[in-house]
């Protein structure tokens, strides 16, 4: 039987979504004109990406609703919470952001009270462009609130790469001014608000590793908490094998193991079939050590020059003499951000940093 294909993205967008919408907005003001809003939202939809469908629904709702920007405030207010939908429900922040920079104390005030409903996180980024400081300063008060959500916003919002937004050059060339919230959320009871964190730490890693070393040098890694957020936000970092980034995770000295097998199976593979990886390590050790288990995949190009992705394993402890065995399965198959070529590829196993063994497999036509 078929497999059946998972709807788009931008579907949460569809006309659907935008009659459901015109409704709601007719309920909460008498003057609001539902066919001028579904002729502007409507017009050349299928041909629109997701983003552009959120900021589509955002300016018919701008054209249609006849009030100030204070004044809808007040009716977007009464519309999140009956959207029922997480990512719909970005579109009111998107709003704000779009129109409120004028209005800075009332916007600011709005993102906090609408991203328990749909994130502000994109929409948030508007004031931080346009006065960092002003915002930031905002925002670390964001970071002592009761609510969860607030308190991710905090993060979130002023991570310099976040993913579908424009990057805050001021926070890529110096992240330091947004620390203070890490600092603040560094012990959070929130997994939600811990994944911001380690997340926002992980992009500062790509341009400025010593700045995330440094303050995770100062964090008490005994707590559960902050160890979780150094692991996942020095991943990019214990990645690439830094070893003072795997010294803060116990694991800064060389492996000392034996590997008595590392098998890449099957040796030829097609595109949408499992690869197996298998490893049988020994310690060699006369005390207890802590390995990082990474692998490598380096993917054949046309080109000839294969490009490597580092993947995680494992992290475990190994006690002098004790053996453990590994095993791992990846399915090869083609992604948006990568596509997948014929050809010999070449694995590597990585431990504590050091490329220690390695394989191969062929992909077939």
């Amino acid at each position: 039987m078929p497999r059946e294909t998972a709807p788009a993205l931008k579907d949460w967008f569809d006309e659907a979504r935008f009659r459901s919408v015109a409704s709601l907005l007719a309920g909460l003001h008498p003057r609001f004109d539902r066919r001028r809003f579904l002729r502007l939202g409507l017009e050349g939809l299928d041909e629109l990406s997701l983003m552009q469908r959120l900021r589509r629904m955002t300016e018919a709702t701008r054209s249609a609703l006849p009030l100030g920007y204070l004044d809808s405030l007040d009716v977007l207010h009464r519309l999140a919470p009956q959207l029922g939908h997480a990512f719909v429900a970005v579109y009111p922040p998107d709003f704000v952001g779009l129109y409120g920079r004028g209005h800075f104390d009332e916007s600011m005030a709005a993102l906090r009270f609408l991203t328990p409903y749909g994130s502000s996180e994109f929409a948030v980024r508007e004031f931080l462009r346009d006065d960092l400081p002003r915002a930031l300063s905002t925002m670390r008060e964001w970071a002592e609130d009761p609510d969860e959500h607030v308190r991710r916003l905090a993060s979130e919002g002023c991570r310099p790469r976040l993913p579908w937004s424009f990057r805050l050059a001021g926070l890529i060339e110096d992240p330091r001014p947004a620390l203070s919230i890490l600092e603040a959320l560094r012990s959070d009871p929130s997994l939600y608000v811990r994944k911001s964190v380690a997340n926002h730490l992980n992009d500062i890693s790509r341009d400025h590793p010593e700045i995330v070393l440094d303050t995770l040098r100062r964090w008490d890694l005994d707590d559960p908490r902050s160890a979780w957020i150094a692991r996942r936000g020095l991943r990019t970092l214990v990645k690439q094998g830094q070893r003072a980034a795997l010294a803060l995770l116990g694991a800064g000295e060389a492996a000392r193991v034996r590997i008595d097998a590392f098998r890449v199976e099957p040796a030829r593979i097609r595109l949408g079939e499992e690869l197996g990886l298998a490893l049988e390590l020994v310690s060699t050790s006369p005390k207890p050590q802590r390995l990082v288990v990474d692998y490598l995949v380096h993917y054949a190009r046309p080109s000839g020059l294969a490009s490597e992705k580092v993947f995680k394993w494992k992290e475990l402890e190994l006690g002098p003499g004790e053996s453990v065995k590994l095993a791992k399965r990846q399915t090869i198959r083609d992604f948006s951000t990568r596509r997948h070529h014929p050809g010999r590829h070449k694995v590597e196993l990585q431990i504590n940093g050091e490329r220690l063994a390695e394989g191969e497999f062929v992909l077939g036509d």
